[in-house]
């Protein structure tokens, strides 16, 4: 049976940038040391690997780099977010377009892209827990779900996505939750948006209701480097060193990851709030994993910036791309509950 989401095959872009889903272990049963060696496949051959995607489009494959995840950096963000912009704007006929990457940070590139891809066409990102050599791999499906789901016209109009383990999670929402599991990927209270499922279908139960992509207000084109923003972690017995060796570095802004619903001990906000009183912009955020930051009269007071429900690292996202407009506390706090 046809898919009728399918039935005019369009083009779909194909980025690749590493990780897990490019590299070549050992041998089958290598789980965990298989980047040891540095062999990595090129996009071209993992798209070999899956022939069943061209029946869903037609793919055009682009390297653009080639690296674990740990070593993707904000200026990568910039390069790649340029090129799909370019690719798209290019190709009014395209589907859209889909990135493969490593996961340890697939979740902040991901979410860089649903802020400065400036196109309603989907962007969709995935990656892979098991490495295509090994035995039990997801990579082959998960590119194949990433290609499906982009291909799929009701895809568009949903901001950036990542696919794994057959889920569609919005990338605003989702983290990974586990070091070596294939269901990693969640997306807390708030849930994933649909399945790529068994029957080839792409189903979708919701829409993310925060702006992107078309949608969004910033444009990196002319962006050569991102304003610099560090996060801080809150715990128990938290002072103000890190803090201080922030604010003494010459950082443009920072995110405090702090306990429970933002707060963090006396010592730790005490630095913080000397960074407001000196004209440091701070966005406070939980690492609990769920839940909100507020505005209460606390922190509104002593002039804080509050994340609303976004993770630390994606709040400082979005805190670089808001300091490439504005520094003022207002619009940043905006920008936070809009996005």
């Amino acid at each position: 049976m046809v898919n009728e989401a399918y039935a005019e095959k369009r083009r779909v872009y194909l980025f690749g940038t590493g990780g897990t889903i490019s590299f070549v272990g050992a041998n089958r049963t290598d789980f965990a040391n298989y980047s040891y060696g540095g062999s990595q496949l090129t996009i071209e051959e993992m798209l070999a690997r899956v022939p069943e995607a061209a029946e869903l489009a037609d793919v055009v494959a682009e390297q653009v780099i080639n690296v674990g995840s740990t070593e993707v950096y904000p200026s990568d963000w910039l390069t790649l977010a340029r090129r799909i912009n370019e690719r798209l704007a290019a190709d009014g006929d395209a589907a859209g377009a889909a990135v493969t990457h490593g996961t340890a940070t697939l979740e902040e590139t991901a979410y860089f892209l649903n802020l400065t891809v400036r196109d309603a066409r989907p962007v969709v990102v995935t990656g892979a827990m098991r490495p295509p050599s090994a035995m039990g791999t997801d990579a082959d499906n998960n590119l194949l779900d990433a290609v499906r789901v982009a291909a799929a016209g009701q895809s568009a109009g949903r901001g950036a996505l990542v696919v794994l383990n057959n889920e569609i999670q919005a990338a605003r929402d989702v983290t990974k939750t586990d070091a070596y599991r294939v269901e990693t990927f969640q997306s807390g209270h708030v849930g994933f948006l649909g399945y790529a499922d068994a029957d080839g279908g792409v189903v979708y139960y919701r829409r993310p209701e925060k702006r992107h992509t078309a949608d969004s207000e910033f444009d990196v084109s002319g962006i050569s480097e991102l304003p610099r923003v560090d996060i801080a972690y809150g715990y128990a017995g938290a002072d103000g060193t890190v803090i201080d060796a922030l604010v003494e570095a010459g950082v443009d802004g920072i995110v405090a990851a702090g306990l429970g619903s933002g707060g963090s001990p006396a010592p730790f906000m005490d630095a913080l709030q000397s960074a407001v009183d000196a004209g440091l912009p701070v966005t406070l955020a939980t690492h609990v994993g769920t839940g909100r930051v507020v505005q209460t009269r606390r922190f509104t007071e002593a002039g804080y910036i509050v994340a609303d429900n976004l993770h630390p690292k994606k709040a400082r996202i979005l805190m670089m791309l808001g300091l490439t407009q504005t520094g003022g506390r207002g619009e940043l706090q905006r920008m936070m509950l809009e996005y």
